[in-house]
C-alpha cells in the first residue's frame, strides 16, 4: 500500500540498517486475532502516517489453535516496498501466544536490537530467560486479561502495547483507525475496542537488556526452524505426527482451559465421549458402592483448550478457567495406582496427569520414564 494524502499524523521511521525498512514479525495461533491486527497495521502505516505499508499472513488450515504468522513492512513515503518474502529478521517480534516458544522457533532471526512483546503473564526477566534472548528490549502484557476486563480481544490489546513499544506510532492515530474501520462495522464494541487499546499502550511493561553472556551458547543468528530447505526429510514426511501420544497440544490452546472439579463428577463419561484428544483419564474404582470406571482428570499435556468437556457435563464438574492462574506442575505417574512424585515447577499451564499405557510403554522404550 502506498502512502495516501493523510498526513496528520506523518511520522518519521526510527534508523534501520535494512534498506530503509521496518518490518515487524506477528507470532500466533489461529483465533487471536493476529491476522486483523497485521492488516490494521499495514493500512495504518499507509492511510494516518504517510508511510508505505505492506501486510500479509502465513497460516495453513485456518483452523483455530493452529499457528499464524502475520508480517508488516513500513518505509518512507518515497521509497517503494520491494519485498514480498516472510520476515527473517525483525525490528519488532509480537508473541500473542507465549506457549508456541516450547515446540516452534518463534525467536528465528531475532537480534539484539529487536524489540520483543509477549502476550504474558510473568515479567520481562523471566521471558528473557525462557526465551534465551541476550540483549534488546522486551515488552510483556498480560493481554488475555486486560481484554476480559475491557470486554475487547487480545489483539486489541497487543497493538495498543505494539503503538508504545514502536516509538513512532500515535496512539491517537490508532485510535482513529480503529474508530474509522471496525468502529463502523461492529459500533456497540467500538468503546470496548478502545478500552483495549488505551489497557495495551499504558499497562505494558518494558525492560531492556544488555548482553552479560548469560546465554552464549544460542547466538541469535542460529535460531532456526529445526528443518530447512537442505535438511527436510525426504518426500516432504512431516516428522510432527498430530495423533501420538506424545505430541504436546498445550501451545494450541488460547488462555483457557477445562478444571476438574471431582467433587462434583458422576463419572458419566460425556466429557470423555466429546473430548477429541482423549485427554480424560478413566480407571477402575467404586462409585456409589459398586464398581465402575472412575474419572481420574485430564491430562493437559494433550488439552487444546476446546472446552467442549464443559459445554457437555451434566453437573458442572468441568468449569472454564485461565491457564494463567493455573501454573504447570510436572508429573510422572509411577504406576498404575497413581502414585506420583513432584519432579519440577514451571509456571506455563496446568496439572497434567500421565497415566495412559501408550505413553508409559514409549517413555520405557526411550529409556525410562524418570
Amino acid at each position: 500500500m502506498k502512502s495516501s494524502e493523510n498526513h496528520r499524523y506523518r511520522t518519521t521511521l526510527p534508523t534501520t540498517e535494512k534498506n530503509g525498512y521496518y518490518e515487524i514479525r506477528l507470532e500466533s495461533i489461529g483465533g487471536l486475532g493476529a491476522n486483523l491486527c497485521g492488516k490494521l497495521l499495514g493500512e495504518l502505516g499507509a492511510s494516518y502516517l504517510g508511510l508505505n505499508a505492506a501486510s500479509f499472513s502465513s497460516y495453513g488450515s485456518e483452523k483455530r489453535g493452529s499457528p499464524v504468522k502475520s508480517f508488516v513492512r513500513f518505509s518512507a513515503h518515497d521509497r517503494e516496498i520491494l519485498p514480498s518474502s516472510p520476515i527473517e529478521h525483525p525490528n519488532m517480534l509480537v508473541l500473542f501466544h507465549h506457549a508456541l516458544s516450547k515446540t516452534l522457533p518463534v525467536t528465528a532471526g531475532v537480534r539484539e536490537d529487536c524489540i520483543v512483546i509477549v502476550n504474558t503473564s510473568l515479567s520481562p526477566q523471566e521471558v528473557r530467560e525462557d526465551l534465551k534472548l541476550h540483549a534488546g528490549t522486551v515488552l510483556c502484557i498480560d493481554a488475555l486479561s486486560f481484554a476480559l476486563k475491557t470486554k475487547s480481544r487480545v489483539n486489541m490489546v497487543l497493538l495498543g502495547a505494539i503503538a508504545k513499544a514502536s516509538g513512532f506510532i500515535p496512539l491517537d492515530a490508532v485510535k482513529e483507525l480503529v474508530e474509522d474501520s471496525l468502529g463502523k462495522k461492529y459500533p456497540a464494541l467500538l468503546q470496548n475496542n478502545l478500552n483495549g487499546l488505551e489497557a495495551g499502550y499504558h499497562e505494558v511493561v518494558s525492560e531492556t537488556f544488555t548482553d552479560d553472556g548469560l546465554f552464549p551458547e544460542r547466538p541469535f543468528s542460529e535460531a532456526k526452524s529445526r528443518w530447512g530447505y537442505q535438511n527436510a526429510p525426504l518426500g516432504g514426511v512431516n516428522p510432527h505426527i498430530g495423533s501420538t501420544v506424545s505430541n504436546d497440544l498445550s501451545p494450541s490452546r488460547e488462555g483457557f482451559i477445562p478444571l476438574f472439579v471431582a467433587e462434583k463428577c458422576i463419572h458419566c463419561g460425556l466429557c470423555d465421549s466429546t473430548c477429541p484428544d482423549m485427554v480424560f483419564q478413566f480407571l477402575p474404582g467404586e462409585y456409589r458402592g459398586k464398581p465402575a470406571m472412575m474419572n481420574r482428570g485430564l491430562d493437559y499435556h494433550h488439552c487444546k483448550g476446546c472446552l467442549r468437556c464443559v459445554d457437555v457435563c451434566p453437573t458442572n464438574a468441568l468449569v472454564v478457567g485461565k491457564e494463567s492462574e493455573h501454573p504447570e506442575k510436572r508429573w510422572f505417574v509411577r504406576n498404575k495406582d497413581l502414585a506420583v512424585d513432584h519432579l519440577d515447577f514451571t509456571p506455563t499451564g496446568a496439572d497434567p496427569w500421565i497415566t495412559s499405557e501408550s505413553y508409559l510403554d514409549e517413555k520405557n522404550f526411550e529409556g525410562g520414564i524418570v
